[in-house]
C-alpha cells in the first residue's frame, strides 16, 4: 500500500481588527451592494503596525506545533509577496521564534498568490523521500492597494500554517497536478512601490482563462479522475472570483468531456461553493494564503463532505502561474482542524471606524538606522514586532 503525504495540521491567524465593507462603501460614496453582493466581501482584516508578516506567520504556526513537531521539522518554507527583505528569508525569523531544531533549512518562495502551492508541492516531494520528517509551510501577506483605490475593498491580511507529513490527518495531496505559466502584467509590485500595481479587469479575465485552460487539459488527460472531484476550492482575492471561474468553465465550448457529466459536476461544485467563501468574506485577500483560507472554510462549513472525498484546489498567482492540485479528505480532518478555536478567533475581533482604519493604513515603519520602538504588545496573546534597530527587526511574545 502506497504512503500518503499531505496536510496534517492547519493553523490560521488573522489580525484582531477589521473594517466593515458597508461602512467603507458609505465613506467612499459607493452603493454598499457593490461590495457586499457584487464583490462578495463583508469585512476586511486590518493589521496594526506591529503585526507584520513575521508576527502573523509565527502566530499561525505556534498554535499547531507540538514539541515533537519542533524536533522533526526539517524545512521551513515561507510563501509571501509582502517580504520586507530582498535577501534574508522570512522563514529564518520563524525558525528562531518557534524554536525549531537547528538543523532545519529555511527559505522563502515568491510567485504572487501561487507561492504557497509551490511550497506545498516541494514539501510533499521532500516528505515522500523522508517519511519520518516534517515540513512547515507558512504563508503570510498584507494586501495593500491604497486608500480610495479601485482595489481597496479587496485588501486583507493574515497567515496560514500547514504541517506537511506522511500519513496526514486532514488532506492527502495527490500526485495528479496540472499547471500553466503565461508571462502577463495583470498584477505586480516593483521594488520602489509599497502598493501593488494592478489591472483589475484584465486580472479577473486572465484568472478565468487559465482556469478554463487547466480544466480542459484535465478533461483531455484524465477525464476519469476529473469525475471524482467532489468540490472545487479557489484562490479568492474576492469571494465572487471562484464563481466567475466556474461560470467561464461552464460556458466554454471547446470541451473534451461529456457535456452531461460536465454539467452534473458543475452543479455539484456550485452548490458547495458558498461554503468555501464563508471565512474569506470576513477577512479579505490573504494573497498566498487565500486558497487555503478557502480550504479551511470548506472543511468547516460544507456538510456534504465526508472522509474519502476528493477536493480540487485551483491556485492562481498573477504574472501568471496557475495550478490545479487535488487532495483526499482524511477521517480525522474535523478533529485536527480545531474549528472551535478558529471560530473563537473570529469572534474576538474588533471593528474599526473608517478614520481609525485610515490612520493605521498611513502608519509606516522606519527606513533609516534610527531605533524605532514599534510596540509594547499586541492585542491578545501572540508574537509582535517590538522594535527596529539599525534596519534589524526584533520580536517579542505577549502571553
Amino acid at each position: 500500500m502506497s504512503m500518503s503525504v499531505g496536510i496534517d495540521k492547519i493553523g490560521l491567524y488573522i489580525p484582531q481588527h477589521y473594517v466593515d465593507t458597508e461602512d467603507l462603501a458609505n465613506a467612499r460614496g459607493v452603493d454598499p451592494a457593490k461590495y457586499l453582493v457584487g464583490i462578495g466581501q463583508e469585512k476586511m482584516a486590518i493589521p496594526l503596525l506591529e503585526q507584520d508578516i513575521i508576527a502573523l506567520a509565527a502566530n499561525a504556526a505556534k498554535q499547531i506545533l507540538s514539541p515533537e513537531d519542533l524536533e522533526e521539522i526539517d524545512q521551513i518554507i515561507f510563501a509571501t509577496e509582502s517580504s520586507f527583505d530582498f535577501s534574508k528569508a522570512s522563514a529564518i525569523y520563524l525558525h528562531d521564534l518557534l524554536n525549531i531544531q537547528p538543523y532545519a533549512k529555511s527559505y522563502e518562495i515568491k510567485q504572487a498568490c501561487y507561492g504557497m502551492t509551490a511550497g506545498i508541492q516541494s514539501a510533499c516531494d521532500y516528505v515522500q523521500l523522508r517519511p519520518q520528517r516534517k515540513v512547515l509551510v507558512v504563508s503570510a501577506d498584507i494586501a495593500r492597494y491604497g486608500l480610495n483605490s479601485s482595489g481597496e475593498v479587496t485588501q486583507g491580511a493574515g497567515a496560514v500554517a500547514l504541517l506537511i507529513t506522511a500519513n496526514p490527518r486532514i488532506l492527502a495531496i495527490q500526485q495528479e497536478s496540472i499547471s500553466v505559466t503565461s508571462n502577463q502584467f495583470d498584477f505586480w509590485r516593483p521594488h520602489y512601490s509599497d502598493v501593488a500595481l494592478v489591472d483589475g479587469h484584465y486580472s479577473t479575465q486572465l484568472y478565468q482563462e487559465l482556469y478554463v485552460q487547466v480544466m480542459e487539459r484535465l478533461e483531455l488527460t484524465n477525464p476519469t479522475y476529473l469525475q471524482t472531484i467532489k468540490a472545487m476550492v479557489f484562490h479568492l482575492p474576492f469571494t465572487k472570483m471562484g464563481l466567475k471561474a466556474l461560470n467561464s468553465y461552464a460556458q466554454s465550448e471547446s470541451t473534451h468531456f461529456d457535456l452531461e457529466k460536465k454539467a452534473a459536476l458543475l452543479n455539484q461544485w456550485q452548490a458547495i461553493y458558498p461554503a468555501t467563501t464563508v471565512l474569506n468574506r470576513q477577512v479579505g485577500n490573504l494573497y498566498t494564503g487565500s486558497l487555503y483560507l478557502s480550504l479551511i472554510s470548506l472543511l468547516m462549513f460544507a456538510e456534504e463532505l465526508t472522509s474519502g472525498d476528493v477536493i480540487g484546489l485551483f491556485s492562481y498567482g498573477s504574472g501568471a502561474v496557475a495550478e490545479l492540485i487535488t487532495g483526499i479528505i482524511q477521517p480525522q480532518y474535523l478533529e485536527m482542524l480545531n474549528t472551535n478555536q478558529i471560530q473563537a478567533h473570529f469572534d474576538r475581533r474588533t471593528k474599526l471606524t473608517i478614520a481609525e482604519y485610515e490612520a493605521i493604513f498611513n502608519e509606516t515603519l522606519a527606513s533609516n538606522e534610527e531605533v524605532l520602538n514599534v510596540s509594547d504588545g499586541t492585542p491578545g496573546e501572540g508574537f509582535y514586532l517590538k522594535k527596529i534597530d539599525a534596519h534589524r527587526r526584533y520580536y517579542d511574545y505577549k502571553p
